[in-house]
């Protein structure tokens, strides 16, 4: 068996095929729910009503979605340049960080001047999380993937430290947690007694800002360029290390970004589990989204549904949530497998 590359797809070969994958994906949960006992039909239908199925579900859905666009967009970029940047849980948390550090009363400004500081300071954080990897990577030629990954751990060991000692709230009653956010310091809720908050709008203008960088800008051709053939963009004069930086730098941000508006925004202080994996759930919605920085609005709001719509519908089925997990990972190879298959035919001999 080989794969013989197709220069110009049909529009239907286009269209169809991610077609599939989205319909196998709906098989294998119809599967995964009958063999835990349930009708599949209704599981999937609680899932749809537990993401979009009134206005307090829609809203969690947006909620849930504010980090994953954030932490997909980190991926989206870096990985368009080759970076393999792993570490966005790492980044999200370096920024989280700062945010409490600057925003418990350090800073004492009017909320309009103090919040676009902790969004800044938190971006500054989360790219020098990522710097030192990129410039390993550079300098040395050590493989960023290894870097990024362990960086995770670090990070998470060092929130664990700061929260049992120099930021534990004294007045927490013993549990392992930062002081609250002065008011201030906290992002306004777009709907009053829900939880969306203006994070999710700062989630769509940071996309739409990524798309402009990516499309209309010289810096975006370059990133392109160094992602599609490093050494001809090097041939051609680009200063590859220098576009690897810059990437990082943005990536790094971006996925800071989510710390910043899960803290400020929902939280309203620090803890160990304020994320339950969205850096890595931020690489499915890259991925989903083709590396598209409007897509991973899409993507976002697809991945986030399914975790929202399956905590609904495992309370009402009985059903574990677990199998939102399998559906994303299933949904992620289907489509990655569909998007090979666009551009290349298999033969047989």
């Amino acid at each position: 068996m080989r794969l013989e590359p197709i220069a110009n797809p049909t529009l239907a070969r286009r269209i169809g095929l991610p077609a599939v994958a989205l319909v196998l994906t709906v098989i294998a949960a119809s599967l995964l729910a009958l063999l835990a006992g349930a009708n599949p039909f209704a599981t999937l239908g609680l899932i749809v009503q537990g993401a979009a199925g009134s206005k307090f579900a829609l809203l969690e859905t947006l909620n849930r979605a504010t980090p994953l666009i954030f932490t997909g967009l980190a991926a989206a970029v870096a990985f368009r340049a080759r970076l393999w940047n792993i570490g966005a849980e790492a980044q999200l948390y370096a920024g989280a960080v700062v945010t409490v550090l600057l925003g418990t009363g350090a800073l004492g400004l009017p909320a309009p001047l103090l919040l676009p500081l902790l969004a800044l300071a938190a971006m500054l954080a989360g790219a020098a999380i990522l710097l030192g990897p990129v410039l390993l990577k550079t300098r040395l030629g050590v493989d960023e993937v290894v870097t990024t990954l362990l960086f995770n751990f670090i990070m998470l060991l060092f929130v664990s430290y700061l929260l049992e000692g120099p930021m534990k709230d004294p007045m927490g009653m013993g549990w392992p947690k930062s002081a609250a956010l002065i008011p201030e310091a906290r992002l306004p809720r777009i709907v009053t007694g829900l939880r969306l908050h203006w994070g999710f709008a700062l989630a769509l203008l940071a996309a739409l800002a990524v798309w402009v960088i990516q499309t209309r800008t010289t810096l975006g051709y370059e990133i392109r360029a160094v992602g599609l053939n490093a050494e001809a963009a090097r041939f051609a004069g680009i200063p590859v290390n220098r576009v690897m930086v810059k990437t990082a730098l943005l990536s790094g941000g971006l996925a800071a970004l989510a710390g910043f508006s899960e803290v400020a925004g929902l939280k309203g202080n620090l803890t160990l589990d304020l994320s339950p994996g969205f850096g890595y759930a931020g690489i499915i919605v890259a991925m989903l989204a083709l590396l598209n920085p409007l897509g991973v609005i899409l993507s976002a709001l697809f991945v986030a549904g399914v975790f929202v719509g399956a905590d609904s519908m495992s309370r009402a089925a009985a059903v574990p949530t677990y199998i939102a997990d399998i559906l994303t990972a299933t949904a992620l190879l289907t489509m990655v497998l569909a998007l090979r298959l666009t551009h290349a035919r298999v033969r047989w001999r």
